[in-house]
């Protein structure tokens, strides 16, 4: 049973207790403040917090590797950064950059985001950082940490007759 409606993310799945997630959920976002408040401007820091929500990424563990898929549309490999910090936290960050306006241009909607993003994830203690790989296929990045082999203990047969 879930505490938290999945419309308030979208529908997707996420666990907000995950002490992995290093996300900040900027929970005034979309909240209709009054007009003295709206006439403010943003902090540069409320727009970086909005831009961490917008980059949607998929987070994986699998027998073999901890893998991440994150929706990057329109963006090519070179706008892409990804970095992992002191072993310990991978950073996927870049920048959308602005469409060009012609003078003569009519704008009726603007809805897709532009600007640089930026996600962190505290790795857990078996992920192997030094072999981290990544792959941009089709605006999708993916992103790829083995796992540290777990040595099962050797099991010997001992002859109990005699």
């Amino acid at each position: 049973m879930s505490l938290i409606p999945s419309s308030l993310f979208g529908g997707r799945r996420t666990n907000v207790f995950d002490p992995f997630s290093l996300e900040i959920w900027d929970p005034f976002q979309d909240f209709p403040f009054t007009s003295i408040v709206q006439s403010a401007p943003r902090s540069e820091f409320a727009k970086e917090t909005s831009a961490f929500a917008n980059t949607r990424i998929d987070w994986k563990e699998t027998p073999e590797a901890h893998v991440f898929k994150a929706d990057l549309p329109g963006l090519k490999k070179e706008e892409v950064k990804v970095e992992i910090e002191e072993g310990k936290v991978l950073q996927i960050s870049g920048e959308r950059s602005k469409e060009k306006e012609e003078k003569n241009d009519k704008w009726h909607r603007i809805e897709r985001s532009s600007g640089k993003f930026l996600r962190r994830f505290r790795l857990p203690e078996n992920a192997k950082a030094d072999e981290v790989k990544a792959n941009m296929e089709n605006g999708v990045l993916t992103v790829t940490l083995p796992k540290v082999e777990v040595k099962k203990p050797d099991v010997k047969a001992i002859d109990i007759s005699g």
